[in-house]
């Protein structure tokens, strides 16, 4: 007889982490308007120190989607169709949450969505790229439809409370830092997704432990 397989590891229904490390403590749900789409890439599910589940939990207008490159057909459904509780009336504008630099020669930076357009919070919808800098990247490359979108460019970047990942780039964010300032910007609400904030610094000094005993 063969060696028995090791036991699994009880995971939690929410927050679908091993029940030892679960996270559902710092799920702080916050009020918005502008809904959240979050594409996040395969690679990312399974990281310990990813944050987008810990977003998608604490925003009801959210949407948590695992994939890396999707049928056109699925992805104009996610920047058009309407969400549970609203009505599509065609007046949706859809941004995307990214940096305005062109990728590559290959790949044109669409126009920029300046926040002072007339707009109501209501009635944007916002697009998240979770991942690391390639894969995001690698995202954007494998769905033209997302090329085509206007950018939204954060204004005042905070300075990174991400202590636990190593940042590729000069006021890089977590997912969840830079879409809590997109909605702050967008909503002109700064203050209201303090909270969720600062259970990130929950979330973060927990991650951290994890890693100085191990």
């Amino acid at each position: 007889m063969g060696a028995p397989s090791p036991a699994k590891r009880a995971h939690c229904a929410i927050c679908l982490r091993p029940k030892s490390s679960c996270i559902c403590r710092w799920i702080t749900p916050v009020a918005h308007q502008v809904e959240v789409v979050i594409l996040q890439h395969p690679r990312e599910v399974d990281r310990a120190k990813g944050t987008a589940r810990l977003l998608h939990l604490s925003l009801a207008h959210s949407r948590l989607i695992v994939g890396e490159q999707f049928e056109e057909a699925a992805v104009r459904s996610l920047l058009t169709q309407a969400s549970e509780g609203r009505e599509a009336d065609g007046s949706m504008q859809v941004l995307l949450l990214y940096p305005h630099t062109p990728l590559d020669q290959t790949l044109l930076a669409p126009p920029v969505w300046g926040t002072e357009g007339l707009t109501p919070p209501s009635q944007l919808r916002l697009v998240v790229l979770d991942g690391t800098w390639r894969e995001s990247r690698k995202l954007l490359h494998l769905n033209p439809l997302l090329q085509s979108l206007p950018r939204l460019p954060l204004r005042e970047l905070p300075d990174s409370r991400y202590l636990i990942r190593k940042a590729q780039r000069s006021h890089q964010l977590s997912t969840l830092e830079a879409t809590c300032a997109a909605l702050s910007q967008l909503e002109g609400k700064p203050g209201r997704f303090q909270p969720l904030l600062s259970a990130f610094d929950g979330f973060v000094a927990q991650q951290s432990g994890y890693m100085k005993t191990h």
